[in-house]
């Protein structure tokens, strides 16, 4: 049978995506974020897994709100069952307050080094358990040596890591697939009752390999995503601030 330039085009793409460490899954294996029109910003319409994200925050509330963000995602991977690890150099998280995005504190195992080697090298060995459902670690600064031994190690065992660089003093090409910003909104009272609502973000996703950079505005409630702002994308955003 002849093979039409469609038929070419597409799987071009994705043995491109597999020589990027982008893998493709089957429709039952791909987990479902609930991230909506955000989705259209990845390769193949869906969240990359068995990869490794950047995330870059600013002060103590850019991360306390990409904390929450990446605990979302992770309550999303750790529903076929595995635990996950989070490492830390400060024992910043307050273990209860995962329950409100979906994690039960008990399925995860915080590790906490005060040395930043250390940091690199347990989160490179956690990397390649696969039994583990996600990693996030809390590393300050990543060259493209120790982000390239991530994304190997994420390639072979199909876990997904998130990295928190809070502060970096350096930001440089690394190997992760995307990079994101995360910064809080405030939130809105539900029905007009006093007191704090729902999480809100600022989401950026700044560098997607094979996709579309972009910014929403999202909140998280009843245990989901919910998408607050329609998609803008990155380029446009960052030309009306300058």
């Amino acid at each position: 049978m002849p093979v039409n330039r469609a038929d070419i085009i597409h799987r071009l793409q994705k043995d491109i995506l597999s020589l990027q460490g982008i893998k493709s899954f089957a429709a039952n294996e791909v987990p479902d974020f609930g991230l909506g029109p955000v989705e259209s910003a990845f390769p193949n319409n869906c969240f990359p897994v068995a990869a490794t994200h950047e995330f870059l925050s600013d002060g103590p509330e850019h991360a306390a709100a990409a904390t929450g963000f990446i605990a979302c995602l992770t309550s999303t991977l750790m529903r076929k069952g595995g635990a996950s690890v989070w490492i830390s150099s400060g024992g910043s998280i307050f273990p209860p307050a995962l329950k409100s995005f979906g994690i039960e504190p008990d399925k995860i195992i915080f590790i906490d080094l005060k040395n930043e080697k250390d940091s690199l090298w347990v989160m490179e060995e956690v990397l390649k358990c696969n039994g583990i459902a996600a990693v996030i670690g809390e590393i300050r600064d990543l060259d493209f040596t120790a982000s390239r031994r991530f994304q190997l190690a994420v390639e072979q065992s199909g876990v997904t890591g998130f990295i928190i660089r809070n502060n970096p003093r350096y930001i440089t090409i690394n190997a992760c697939v995307s990079r994101w910003r995360i910064s809080p909104l405030a939130s809105e009272p539900e029905n007009g009752v006093p007191g704090v609502g729902f999480p809100r973000w600022n989401v950026e996703l700044s560098k997607i390999r094979n996709g579309k950079p972009g910014a929403w505005q999202i909140e998280w409630s009843a245990g989901c995503f919910h998408i607050i702002t329609p998609s803008l994308q990155f380029r446009e955003k960052q030309r009306k601030v300058v």
